[in-house]
């Protein structure tokens, strides 16, 4: 029989209605010959802060999507979503330590991928870039302030139907990167795993002189480094693989 190659699995927990996550996670893997990802989703189709909501978000969803992936010997699990920008970040340490527990995998998140980048480049004013509501994007910015991070401009678009966040322009997600970095800020972070942010990100850093930290991009980085592969193996996503 002909040798098996050593491969690293990727396993991505994603939300249902999302359409953009995983070609985007493909394409930035394109090049990483040995790694692959793999998507287990569970039903999250509003992002908003009402009782239905946040239900969507109850940990043993995420568990029973996670048990899945674990089949397929995963050597990273993320959950590819944005939920403890408003929910708390400690709901995702909870959330990763679960998950670990359950399936024996390293685990992160977007937010926790994020938070890590912040500290590591030392990042403490940021724009914020988000497709949600005036109430979810108000609680995304007392989390981060809470942690120590002062967001210096902010932009919205006041949606709460998750798909419907695939479907804003990447013209738009540039204007509004392009009106954060005007106010002042020197990092700005993309939230949203459903929104086009990381195929920008290289650029916009050279016309803006800022660093993109998308959702995506910065799942996809943590995970790499969970799995033990050189992240800075990738090119063309932007300046955090190379920090």
């Amino acid at each position: 029989m002909p040798e098996i190659a050593s491969r690293i699995i990727l396993g991505m927990l994603t939300p249902s209605s999302n359409t953009v996550l995983e070609p985007t996670t493909t394409a930035m893997l394109a090049d990483l010959g040995e790694v692959t990802a793999h998507f287990s989703r569970f039903k999250v189709t509003e992002i908003s802060l009402s009782q239905r909501g946040l239900a969507q978000f109850d940990h043993d969803r995420f568990l029973a999507a996670a048990d899945l992936l674990a089949d397929a010997n995963c050597q990273a699990i993320a959950w590819n979503g944005t939920s403890a920008g408003w929910l708390g970040f400690d709901n995702d340490e909870t959330l990763c330590a679960r998950i670990t527990e359950r399936t024996g995998a390293p685990a992160t998140t977007s937010i926790l991928a994020n938070n890590d980048l912040f500290r590591r480049h030392g990042v403490k004013k940021f724009g914020l870039v988000t497709p949600y509501t005036d109430d979810v994007q108000a609680r995304i910015l007392a989390n981060y302030r809470a942690a120590g991070f002062d967001c210096v401009a902010e932009r919205h678009l006041g949606i709460s139907d998750n798909f419907s966040f695939s479907e804003i322009s990447q013209d738009q997600v540039e204007k509004m990167c392009r009106e954060v970095a005007a106010e002042g800020a020197e990092a700005i972070s993309v939230i949203c795993t459903n929104m086009r942010g990381a195929a920008l990100a290289g650029p916009l850093e050279a016309e803006l002189g800022v660093t993109i930290y998308d959702s995506i991009a910065v799942v996809v980085l943590r995970a790499l480094e969970l799995a033990g592969v050189d992240a800075a193996r990738l090119h063309g996503w932007g300046r955090i693989f190379h920090d």
